[in-house]
């Protein structure tokens, strides 16, 4: 065997290996890594003080098997809370928006529009507190995105 050959074996063969091994680890180490998500029981007395109720749901336009969220979100003055399953990954943010965003790219046409909540770090079950000068009436949807990647994950309309 060539040692040309030999080289462009080993190139391809640890390219592979480094570039599996990066993917897994941008997907793993949020799951990883992640703290405890609240109980059903929290959630629920959280959601008790819901003015706004939605769901997400798997089959939105936006979403694939790698970016999805499935469950009921609760939305009060004070807190979003979510019992439901979210598709793990990095980054990922809570933002209300104006109007329902269904795809990546119509969430950046109103992004600027969009008041930001906070990070969801939790795949299973969050709650997040609404920062003091939001109000969620003056919105319409949320969206969850990865902030690090710009991909859309789920979405949801609760007005």
């Amino acid at each position: 065997m060539s040692s040309m050959f030999k080289l462009v074996r080993f190139l391809l063969t640890h390219g592979i290996a480094l570039t599996l091994g990066f993917a897994l680890g941008v997907y793993l180490l949020p799951v990883l890594t992640a703290p405890d998500a609240p109980s059903n029981a929290e959630v629920s007395s959280s959601a008790a003080e819901a003015v706004f109720k939605a769901d997400f749901h798997r089959k939105l336009p936006g979403s694939d098997f790698l970016h999805w969220g499935d469950g009921q979100v609760s939305i009060s003055t004070k807190q979003i809370s979510f019992m439901g399953t979210i598709a793990p990954g990095p980054d990922y943010q809570l933002y209300l928006t104006p109007a329902l965003a269904q795809t990546e790219q119509e969430f950046l046409m109103m992004k600027e529009e969009s008041a930001k909540i906070g990070a969801v770090i939790t795949f299973n079950n969050f709650i997040l507190d609404i920062p003091a000068n939001i109000d969620p009436a003056n919105y319409r949807a949320m969206i969850v995105w990865c902030e690090s990647f710009g991909e859309f994950i789920t979405a949801a309309s609760y007005r």
